[in-house]
């Protein structure tokens, strides 16, 4: 994440993530399920841009940018007001450290909606952080990871600025190093699925996979072995409840990489390339057979 000042005005870029391994263990009393999964960055980020006010109002417009990796998405496909994840985050430090300044937000969307790319939850990090930062407030990383739960269970991961490893319902983070960097393909269908149905649809694991084989594997930059590792228990859940799962996971079984799954809750998929020049043709291939497809990077 980019925390940028220029004169009063701050811009922050967030950026979008992909689980490299997701595994479900059980479902929890308060109706959360306990997962581990291992988590990377990518360099597809929405912007966000924060001007703090005198009169006490958060307000926020969004739009989707112009250039860059976009998809074929309603153009008010936001949430509005308070229902904003940055705009419940930005309230939520307000109230909590009795902020009388409000803010006025502008949001630049690329990162589409509903993906399993952690748009929003990237989103409130990044609104997180820069309230903190204008509002010189100096709250402590364990105390910016307490407010980022609150609002999600993806949110906090964004706060770590690399790959980690998340537990519990996801606020549970280790941070994973040496991994080095991965060249990638992310291809989304059209239809979008509900976080809450696809676990809802979900068995947790009988015999969980385990994360340190694939962890060894992307430390020894043994491509094969993690294009072998990558799991999603999610995914077969998904499959469920669109065709849509079944006929990504083809198309990315055809086009020559390494190893390919879905990411998060779906629908997005991603596969692992060789190397950028790798990464781009195939983006090519997937786009002329009319896909939404882009070369990406893991990033820090």
């Amino acid at each position: 994440m980019l925390v940028r000042k220029a004169y009063a005005n701050w811009e922050v870029r967030a950026p979008a993530k992909l689980n490299l391994l997701l595994e479900v263990l059980a479902k929890r009393d308060d109706d959360f399920h306990e997962i581990e999964t291992l988590m990377v960055p990518i360099n597809l980020f929405d912007t966000l841009y924060f001007t703090s006010n005198s009169t006490g109002r958060v307000e926020l417009s969004c739009q989707w940018a112009r250039a860059g990796p976009t998809v074929d998405q309603p153009p008010d496909d936001f949430p509005r007001g308070a229902d904003n994840l940055v705009v419940r985050a930005v309230e939520l430090v307000r109230q909590r450290f009795g902020v009388r300044e409000g803010a006025d937000l502008r949001l630049v969307k690329r990162i589409p909606t509903a993906a399993g790319l952690g748009g929003g939850s990237s989103d409130a990090a990044a609104a997180l952080t820069v309230a903190n930062r204008a509002w010189n407030l100096q709250l402590s990383a364990q105390q910016l990871n307490a407010l980022a739960a609150e609002l999600g269970s993806d949110v906090p991961f964004f706060l770590v600025g690399g790959p980690a490893v998340a537990r519990g319902r996801g606020e549970r983070l280790e941070p994973v190093d040496r991994l080095g960097r991965l060249h990638l393909v992310v291809a989304k269908p059209r239809p979008r699925l509900s976080t809450g149905a696809v676990f809802a649809a979900c068995r947790p694991a009988d015999k969980p996979r385990h994360l340190a084989p694939l962890i060894d594997a992307l430390r020894a930059g043994q491509l094969a072995t993690v294009g072998r590792r990558l799991f999603n228990r999610l995914e077969e859940a998904a499959a469920t409840l669109t065709t849509a799962v079944d006929l990504m996971r083809r198309e990315l079984e055809h086009v020559g990489c390494p190893g390919s799954q879905m990411s998060g809750s779906g629908t997005s998929f991603f596969a692992l390339c060789r190397h950028a020049r790798h990464a781009r043709r195939v983006a090519g291939r997937l786009r002329a057979r009319g896909l939404f497809a882009f070369a990406a990077c893991s990033c820090r």
